[in-house]
Protein backbone atom coordinates (compact mmCIF):
# COMPACT_ATOMS: atom_id res chain seq x y z
CA UNK A 1 0.00 0.00 0.00
CA UNK A 2 1.28 3.45 -0.78
CA UNK A 3 1.27 6.67 1.17
CA UNK A 4 2.22 10.21 0.26
CA UNK A 5 3.03 12.80 2.91
CA UNK A 6 3.83 16.48 2.47
CA UNK A 7 4.26 19.23 5.03
CA UNK A 8 3.49 22.87 4.31
CA UNK A 9 4.14 25.79 6.68
CA UNK A 10 1.15 27.96 7.58
CA UNK A 11 0.96 31.29 9.43
CA UNK A 12 0.65 29.71 12.86
CA UNK A 13 1.76 26.14 12.27
CA UNK A 14 2.20 23.41 9.76
CA UNK A 15 -0.16 21.33 7.62
CA UNK A 16 0.75 17.68 7.09
CA UNK A 17 -1.20 16.36 4.09
CA UNK A 18 -1.50 12.60 3.84
CA UNK A 19 -2.89 10.62 0.92
CA UNK A 20 -3.29 6.94 0.16
CA UNK A 21 -3.71 4.17 2.69
CA UNK A 22 -2.07 4.24 6.11
CA UNK A 23 -1.32 0.79 7.48
CA UNK A 24 1.32 -1.23 9.28
CA UNK A 25 3.52 -1.29 6.18
CA UNK A 26 3.94 2.49 6.02
CA UNK A 27 2.78 4.00 9.33
CA UNK A 28 6.43 4.52 10.29
CA UNK A 29 6.70 7.06 7.43
CA UNK A 30 3.86 9.07 8.98
CA UNK A 31 5.40 8.70 12.45
CA UNK A 32 8.75 9.96 11.18
CA UNK A 33 7.20 13.02 9.55
CA UNK A 34 5.06 13.88 12.56
CA UNK A 35 8.09 13.51 14.85
CA UNK A 36 10.07 15.81 12.56
CA UNK A 37 7.27 18.40 12.64
CA UNK A 38 6.96 18.14 16.42
CA UNK A 39 10.68 18.83 16.80
CA UNK A 40 10.17 22.18 15.05
CA UNK A 41 8.76 25.43 16.44
CA UNK A 42 5.22 25.17 15.01
CA UNK A 43 2.49 26.17 17.45
CA UNK A 44 -0.08 24.00 15.74
CA UNK A 45 -0.05 20.83 13.69
CA UNK A 46 -2.90 19.96 11.35
CA UNK A 47 -3.04 16.56 9.68
CA UNK A 48 -5.17 16.58 6.53
CA UNK A 49 -6.73 13.15 5.90
CA UNK A 50 -9.24 13.95 3.13
CA UNK A 51 -7.20 11.86 0.68
CA UNK A 52 -6.74 8.88 3.02
CA UNK A 53 -9.10 6.08 2.03
CA UNK A 54 -8.03 3.63 4.74
CA UNK A 55 -6.22 3.72 8.07
CA UNK A 56 -5.54 0.75 10.33
CA UNK A 57 -4.91 0.61 14.07
CA UNK A 58 -1.18 1.18 13.59
CA UNK A 59 -1.83 4.43 11.73
CA UNK A 60 -4.36 5.54 14.33
CA UNK A 61 -1.81 4.77 17.03
CA UNK A 62 0.69 7.04 15.26
CA UNK A 63 -1.85 9.88 15.25
CA UNK A 64 -2.76 9.37 18.91
CA UNK A 65 0.92 9.29 19.89
CA UNK A 66 1.58 12.52 17.98
CA UNK A 67 -1.46 14.18 19.57
CA UNK A 68 -0.20 13.23 23.05
CA UNK A 69 3.28 14.54 22.30
CA UNK A 70 1.82 17.78 20.92
CA UNK A 71 -0.16 18.17 24.14
CA UNK A 72 2.97 17.64 26.22
CA UNK A 73 4.64 20.40 24.18
CA UNK A 74 1.59 22.70 24.63
CA UNK A 75 0.83 22.62 20.92
CA UNK A 76 -2.46 22.28 19.10
CA UNK A 77 -3.05 19.07 17.14
CA UNK A 78 -5.99 18.53 14.79
CA UNK A 79 -6.97 15.92 12.23
CA UNK A 80 -8.81 17.55 9.34
CA UNK A 81 -11.50 16.28 6.98
CA UNK A 82 -11.23 12.50 7.29
CA UNK A 83 -13.23 10.57 4.71
CA UNK A 84 -16.46 9.09 6.13
CA UNK A 85 -15.08 5.57 6.56
CA UNK A 86 -11.95 6.88 8.33
CA UNK A 87 -14.05 9.21 10.50
CA UNK A 88 -16.29 6.28 11.43
CA UNK A 89 -13.32 4.20 12.60
CA UNK A 90 -11.95 7.10 14.64
CA UNK A 91 -15.37 7.52 16.24
CA UNK A 92 -15.79 3.81 16.97
CA UNK A 93 -12.39 3.75 18.67
CA UNK A 94 -13.31 6.84 20.68
CA UNK A 95 -10.30 8.91 19.61
CA UNK A 96 -12.02 11.66 17.59
CA UNK A 97 -11.99 14.17 20.45
CA UNK A 98 -8.45 13.22 21.45
CA UNK A 99 -7.30 13.87 17.87
CA UNK A 100 -9.22 17.12 17.57
CA UNK A 101 -11.03 15.85 14.48
CA UNK A 102 -12.54 18.61 12.35
CA UNK A 103 -14.93 17.24 9.76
Amino acid sequence: MSISISSTPKDDGILVAVSGEVDVSNASDLRDELNRVLEGPSASIEVELSQVSYIDSTGIGVLVGAAHRAGELSRTFNVLHPQPNVSRVLGLLGVSKELGVIE
